[in-house]
């Protein structure tokens, strides 16, 4: 038996139109390790909004209920010409409650349940999922595990991450973001050294009030200070940044050289040896990312993603990071959300101006079912 539902599809054409819609959509049942999922509540995360929004101008577009019609400038609209004529849905993760399932055990055990899911369609009244992409929520709420995946699994990640590659500091660009709250947290517990860098006095506070040791405030007029000297107390030359465009990445390998340059016996005509790298982890800016190299000659700039991360690290790590989230979904993995807004509420021109500015701490919850 197919189902029914409405469902949010954005779909770019060659000439540069992006059309946001919402429309009613059939979900057949669910075979294999395959759940289909009554979806209750769905987050705007950064990561959805490239391919919801995008860069194109919703200043100037055409708004009507249930759709908007908006540009998509240059080099942007070239830069995605793979998605061209593609009609396609939105959304990566959310919660729900399970109402059919395939015929895998796996699958037939959730039956009945609410879920955590990363189904890539969450902006929907239903969604097909993988069972074992599922995360039982017992007895939390929709709201409570609609973001348990992307934010908490990235924060951890980049703890693992750091691990990995033998680093005991982590140096973050956004620090007072909803993620960044919950990897200072993460990294509270489990002794891992942290530099917050936030823009704004009250962002500062925040952090300090949750017990960060090192925060930086870009708008101060010795920031460069600060921050060198918050990577010389804690050696934080391994960090990550979601802003992309500009010149923050550039400023963190300019303050790490500088604190390595300090830490040298011999002067060298090449800089220090001290390996620096920097992850780019989103685009919240998306002009181009600035570079003067002046860094000495140890230094990375890659980009990092969640799902390649999780494939990487193993069934074993993952497994740990999901029973962690879980067990602690109302205390280190907590989300906030500023307002919630239903499917046809998500596309009025007040909201998406609001929610793509991805201001600190005004995250939108979508509540699919109304």
């Amino acid at each position: 038996m197919t189902t029914t539902g409405k469902q949010l599809f954005t779909t770019l054409e060659s000439d540069g139109t992006l059309t946001v819609e919402i429309a009613q959509s059939e979900f057949p049942d669910p075979t294999g390790n395959q759940v289909l999922v009554r979806m209750e509540a769905a987050p705007i995360n950064p990561s959805d909004l490239a391919i919801l929004t995008g860069a194109a101008d919703f200043e100037n577009a055409d708004y009507s209920p249930g759709k908007v019609v908006a540009k998509m400038p240059e080099p942007f609209n070239s830069g995605q010409k793979a998605r061209h004529g593609q009609r396609l849905p939105a959304g990566n993760e959310g919660a729900g409650t399970v109402v059919a399932t395939g015929d895998s055990d796996m699958a037939k055990a959730l039956m009945g349940q609410r879920v955590a899911c990363v189904p890539g369609t969450a902006y929907s009244e239903y969604a097909i999922a993988d069972a074992a992409m599922c995360l039982p929520l017992g007895d939390h709420s929709a709201e409570a595990g609609a973001s348990s995946f992307v934010n908490p699994m990235t924060a951890l990640g980049f703890v693992e991450n750091a691990r990995m590659d033998g680093q005991k500091a982590i140096l973050h660009t956004v620090g007072a973001s909803n993620l960044g709250q919950m990897l200072n947290r993460i990294c509270l517990e489990d002794g891992m050294g942290l530099v917050n860098i936030v823009r704004k006095d009250e962002q500062a506070k925040l952090l300090k009030d949750q017990g960060a040791t090192h925060v930086v405030n870009s708008s101060d007029d010795d920031f460069l200070s600060q921050l060198k000297a918050a990577i010389d107390d804690t050696d934080a030359f391994y960090g990550f940044d979601p802003i992309g465009g500009g010149k923050m990445v550039d400023t963190c390998f300019k303050a790490m050289e500088q604190v390595a340059v300090g830490k040298m016996t011999e002067y060298s005509r090449y800089g220090s040896n001290q390996q620096k790298r920097m992850f780019i982890y989103g685009r919240l800016d998306f002009g181009p990312t600035t570079l003067t190299p002046s860094y000495g000659f140890g230094w990375t700039l890659s980009g990092w993603l969640l799902t390649p991360f999780l494939q990487n690290a193993g069934m074993e790590t993952v497994m740990r990071m999901r029973k962690r989230v879980l067990d602690n979904l109302s205390t280190t993995f907590a989300s906030k959300y500023k307002t919630k807004v239903d499917l046809e509420g998500m596309l009025t021109r007040d909201a998406i101006l609001d929610y793509r500015q991805m201001k600190t701490g005004e995250k939108y919850l979508v509540t699919p079912q109304g």
